[in-house]
């Protein structure tokens, strides 16, 4: 464990690279958070989106997932306040109701960003989704029996897979 002091090395208006002792890291900036969600239908199928990521410099297969409190007049939302808001934008469906399924960190060698995963259910299709208009987001209604089968036909198209999607796979992966 470091003693040492947490020191601010660069600060964009939404990550801070960080550094204390020998580690280096990112943070979120101003203590933004993320929600992901779980959207399961009546039918027991999944709601997965697709969108390009910079980052990757191809598109990604993910939950449905938003930043807490990075929108002006939503810092205070909570949690699932924020989940519902982006369970509509990208996918068009609202939830009766979200369940917390606890807070996770993704890459906790490198970033100190956690998010809250949920669990929505009881939905009913209120739009077209599919983001913001700077967005560019693909909406995928999956049987569960076939997230596996779907993942490894996205992964053989190119998409970079979301780590996750691991919670979805967990069972085929393991043999169960």
């Amino acid at each position: 464990m470091s003693d040492a002091p947490e020191e601010v090395a660069w600060q964009g208006k939404w990550i801070t690279a960080k550094r204390r002792g020998k580690w280096k890291y990112v943070a979120r900036a101003r203590g933004i958070r993320a929600a992901a969600i779980v959207a399961i239908d009546a039918d027991g199928h999944v709601l997965l989106v697709d969108q390009y990521r910079v980052p990757l410099g191809k598109r990604c297969l993910e939950l449905p997932a938003g930043l807490i409190g990075d929108e002006a007049g939503h810092e205070d939302d909570s949690p699932f306040d924020a989940a519902r808001r982006e369970l509509i934008e990208e996918t068009g469906y609202d939830c009766a109701a979200i369940e917390d399924l606890g807070e996770y960190h993704s890459s906790p060698g490198l970033v100190s960003e956690s998010f809250t995963l949920v669990r929505a259910t009881g939905l009913t299709r209120v739009g077209e989704g599919g983001g913001l208009a700077d967005e560019d987001i693909l909406v995928h209604r999956v049987p569960r029996a076939e997230i596996a089968a779907f993942v490894a036909a996205k992964r053989a198209e190119g998409l970079a897979i979301d780590v996750k999607l691991l919670l979805l796979l967990s069972g085929a992966l393991l043999g169960d």
